[in-house]
C-alpha cells in the first residue's frame, strides 16, 4: 500500500496566517481556506454580525459550515436515491427491451414459416392447377 505524504500549506483565513497540515493537496487547502474566508466576508457585511462578540462571530460561522455541509450530505442521499430508482429503471427497460427482442425473433421466425407455408401451398396450387388442366384434356 503506498504511503501518502502529508501536506503543510500556508494559508490565511480571517486575516491570519496559519498552517493547516492534511492527506490533500495544497490546492484543497487552500480551496477551504477560501470558502471559510469568503463565508466571513458575507457575514461582515451584516451589522448583527459585526456587532457581535468574536466567539458568537466564531460560533455563527461555524454553525453556518455545519449547515452548509448537512445541506450538502442531505443532496447527496436524495442524488443517491436518485441514481438507485435510474438503475432499477435502467434494469426494468433492459428486461423489457430483451423480452421484446426475443419476441420479435419469434416474430420473424413465424413470419419464414409462414412465407414458407404459402410457398409450399402455393406450389401445391400450381401442381393441382397442372394436374387439373391435364385432366380436362383427357
Amino acid at each position: 500500500m503506498a504511503k501518502v505524504d502529508k501536506t503543510d500549506a500556508e494559508v490565511v483565513i480571517g486575516g491570519k496566517v496559519l498552517t493547516l497540515s492534511g492527506y490533500e493537496s495544497e490546492e484543497y487547502l487552500q480551496k477551504v481556506a477560501s470558502y471559510i474566508n469568503n463565508m466571513i466576508a458575507d457575514y461582515k457585511k451584516m451589522d448583527s454580525f459585526k456587532n457581535a462578540a468574536p466567539d458568537m462571530q466564531n460560533i455563527l460561522v461555524q454553525l453556518n459550515i455545519a449547515d452548509d455541509y448537512f445541506k450538502a450530505k442531505k443532496q447527496i442521499e436524495l442524488l443517491e436515491e436518485q441514481i438507485k430508482e435510474k438503475e432499477k429503471e435502467l434494469y426494468d427497460i433492459k428486461h423489457e427491451l430483451i423480452a421484446s427482442q426475443i419476441k420479435l425473433e419469434n416474430t420473424e421466425k413465424n413470419v419464414k414459416n409462414l412465407e414458407s407455408s404459402i410457398s409450399d401451398d402455393s406450389k401445391k396450387i400450381i401442381q393441382m392447377e397442372a394436374e387439373l388442366k391435364s385432366l380436362k384434356k383427357k
